[in-house]
């Protein structure tokens, strides 16, 4: 015979795991230093600038 299960409870579970996996997520993106910041938008300046210089001119 099959288990009974409470769907509410269930669907609160996942509603909890979810907004677990969002906030895991946003530290990982917003919980970095201003110095890791900075770093990071030094490479991409480098990159974006070494990708312009090889375009063609048209």
């Amino acid at each position: 015979m099959a288990d009974i299960i409470n769907l509410r409870n269930v669907r609160k579970q996942k509603a909890r795991a979810d907004k677990d996996a969002k906030a895991s997520e946003n530290r990982v993106l917003f919980g970095r230093t201003k110095a890791e910041k900075l770093k990071d938008a030094m490479e991409k300046a480098r990159a974006d600038k070494h990708v312009e210089g090889h375009k063609r001119d048209e």
